[in-house]
């Protein structure tokens, strides 16, 4: 009898109960909601780097143009400029870029302007937002900072 009593309670012992799993669902998602904010803060920060390292490198592209034709390219020919030879434009030397021109992180268009505000030109991102202005993640990225 008492080696029958044993094998009962090491089969009732063998699973988890409703309490603990729920216990460690509740530590789990404390967990998430911590950490899950502080990961996409991290994302933020790094799709600004992102930005700013591609406008730096489009800064670069702009300033060997400026070398080989004497000047940046005007704000209609835009900054496709950089990858097709634009017409009437005889010293062009390019391409300037090695593929075509990429969007900024957040899916939208670089925004260039010559004569700039800021510069003999304007290059800009318009942060998360898509919009001018804005604070944080949604401040506009630019060439002049």
């Amino acid at each position: 009898m008492k080696n029958r009593n044993q094998g009962f309670m090491a089969r009732v012992q063998a699973g988890f109960t409703l309490l603990e799993l729920l216990v460690v669902m509740v530590i789990i998602g404390l967990l998430v909601g911590y950490v899950g904010p502080m990961y996409f803060k991290q994302v933020g920060k790094s799709e600004i780097k992102a930005a700013r390292a591609q406008i730096d490198a489009f800064g670069k592209a702009f300033d060997q143009y400026r070398l080989d034709t004497g000047h940046y390219p005007t704000t209609e020919q835009g900054m496709a400029a950089l990858v097709t030879k634009p017409a009437n434009e005889a010293k062009w030397d390019g391409p300037y870029l090695k593929k075509a021109v990429p969007l900024d992180p957040w899916g939208t268009a670089y925004v260039y302007k010559r004569p700039g505000d800021h510069g003999e030109y304007d290059l800009l991102s318009y942060g998360k937002d898509g919009v001018p202005g804005g604070s944080g993640e949604d401040a506009d990225i630019g060439n002049w900072e």
